[in-house]
């Protein structure tokens, strides 16, 4: 008897729809003209607490929990006085995700966070950088249900950017919306 492999259905839902709808959009005359989504980086900065050694694992436990994935610290590469920031101090902690763990994560976030966001009227469409990526910035990790309310020590926002292999933000804009981000009107 064969196993089956575990396939994301955002994956399968990009293979089976998306790719035909923006081959037919854009004209494309090869499958490997379509943009795709290479990988989601999530960032948070920890800004007052990176004194506090306890805080910052909680924040990375956090960030674990939601990405299922280990953190990456990132540090200081020239100190700031006025920030109050010495070279090599931690600043912040990101998550690179890629292939099935990207797209269960995308999944998680359209059909599951963003809508749990109070007042949630679609995200923005001017966060494109003019090469195909998107950046998104959500105010509070409480949207995602891995996280307790309880547990929170201190509510924190993040940054999340979609990198995708279109050439133009257009391209990018309709791969994101054909893959279903919620988009305002």
């Amino acid at each position: 008897m064969a196993e089956k492999v575990y396939s994301s259905r955002v994956k399968e839902h990009y293979v089976k729809e998306v790719v035909p709808y923006l081959m037919k959009k854009f004209n494309y005359t090869n499958i490997m003209q379509c943009p795709k989504l290479v990988k989601i980086v999530i960032n948070t900065g920890i800004g007052d607490i990176k004194d506090n050694a306890k805080s910052i694992q909680i924040t990375e436990n956090e960030l674990a929990l939601i990405t299922g994935q280990k953190t990456v610290q990132t540090k200081a590469k020239k100190s700031v006085a006025n920030f109050k920031v010495r070279e090599g101090q931690t600043i912040g902690i990101k998550v690179t995700l890629r292939e099935t763990r990207m797209y269960d994560f995308f999944d998680r976030l359209v059909s599951i966070a963003l809508p749990r966001v109070r007042d949630f009227r679609g995200v923005p469409t001017d966060a494109f950088d003019g090469r195909g990526n998107y950046s998104l910035g959500l105010k509070e990790q409480l949207i995602f249900p891995e996280i307790t309310y309880d547990q929170v020590e201190k509510i924190r926002g993040m940054d999340v950017c979609f990198v995708t292999t279109a050439q133009t933000d257009e391209e990018a804009r309709e791969l994101l919306r054909a893959m279903g981000m919620p988009f305002k009107k």
